[in-house]
């Protein structure tokens, strides 16, 4: 498919649906969680008649927003993408968002058609002040990436009470995995807190690192035998981003993508009560990574509009502006009409290859 007929809109506009879809068909059996999705998908309509609007305007509004709430984490996990980019760090947080000023975005996301925002960190739990801001947004999916190792029983009565709010716990894959990389114990609590979850009948979902050593692990259906026992209705599969150029040799390749994709289809045939996903996705599907805002964009603690958590460069600050000046910023725009992010390469993150031509469109 060529990029002069190529639809990114009409791209993720049906990834939304098959998202939808696959979500009834994973939690139908959850009545709560039933008659929340069908409003959502009510609301998620909306947002895309919204988007259309936009585009007939000539602006490309994307319906996923990744939002990194805090810049503090209270683990050290080996390979930290946010700790590379110095994004995470142990100093005392300043001139970060309020929970007013997250809550004006999320407002602006709504207003503009955004259906899905992924709150990060750091560790976002930290932030309860946000989330329970997130919570009075039901038009909008909020997943919740964390290390689970905050989850207490305040957060259970939030998470049962607000759908829109779904956990995302990040695991490694058996217990010496997990605690290699998180530290001892934390295997543990990932594993007692999807337990308690489970048994409140509360959606939550896992995300799995890939690299080219462990895909193929993650992927056996033992391992997904393993979640599945467990109640996990959500696997997310993030691909591995040598941020420094370290180990750029457990960075997937197409190979290990094509093997991704073609499982995946498999994992959503034999179980039918979950849902499968991959980050970033399939490139070569989309005509090119889709980042600054030609899928999603990222909104760091600060306020900064970057192209994705990968690649930590700004030139522009939703907390002095609206997220519709932001995505019609300088950079956002060299980068989705400059044919970077359409350009071809091997594994990792294609900002993080060109990070010199990003420095130089930010000096522009």
């Amino acid at each position: 498919m060529s990029e002069s007929n190529f639809n990114i809109q009409e791209y993720l506009t049906n990834g939304v649906e098959i998202i939808l879809k696959d979500a009834m068909r994973a939690t139908f059996r959850n009545p709560k969680e039933s008659v929340f999705l069908l409003k959502f998908a009510k609301h998620a309509k909306k947002a895309n008649r919204i988007r259309e609007s936009y585009d007939k305007q000539g602006k490309n509004i994307p319906a996923f927003l990744i939002a990194s709430i805090t810049s503090s984490c209270n683990l050290h996990c080996t390979g930290c993408y946010s700790r590379a980019s110095d994004a995470c760090n142990d100093e005392t947080p300043l001139n970060q968002l309020s929970d007013d000023e997250w809550e004006d975005i999320f407002s602006q996301a709504r207003d503009i058609g955004i259906s899905f925002i992924v709150l990060a960190g750091g560790e976002p739990m930290i932030r309860e002040d946000v989330i329970i801001k997130a919570s009075n947004y039901p038009e909008i999916l909020f997943p919740i990436f964390t290390n689970g190792t905050l989850l207490d029983d305040d957060y259970f009565k939030l998470l049962d009470d607000n759908r829109n709010l779904v956990p995302i716990l990040s695991i490694e894959g058996n217990e010496e995995v997990t605690d290699s990389r998180r530290g001892k114990g934390v295997y543990g609590q990932l594993i007692e807190s999807m337990k308690l979850m489970n048994n409140k009948n509360i959606i939550f979902g896992a995300s799995l690192t890939f690299t080219k050593e462990n895909l193929t692990t993650l992927l056996s259906r033992e391992y997904i035998d393993e979640l599945h026992d467990l109640g996990c209705k959500v696997v997310f599969f993030i691909e591995y981003v040598p941020m420094n150029g370290e180990r750029m040799d457990l960075a997937p390749g197409d190979s290990e993508r094509e093997m991704l994709f073609k499982e995946i289809d498999h994992l959503r045939n034999e179980y039918q009560d979950m849902l499968f996903m991959s980050f970033p996705g399939d490139e070569k599907t989309s005509e090119g990574c889709l980042a600054a805002g030609r899928g999603f964009f990222h909104i760091n603690s600060h306020g900064g509009a970057e192209p994705c958590p990968a690649s930590p460069y700004s030139d522009i600050n939703v907390g002095e502006t609206s997220i519709l000046e932001a995505l019609d910023s300088n950079l956002f725009r060299s980068l989705r009409d400059g044919g970077i992010l359409m350009d071809e390469h091997e594994g990792g993150c294609v900002l993080f290859e060109h990070k010199e031509d990003v420095e130089r469109i930010l000096k522009s």
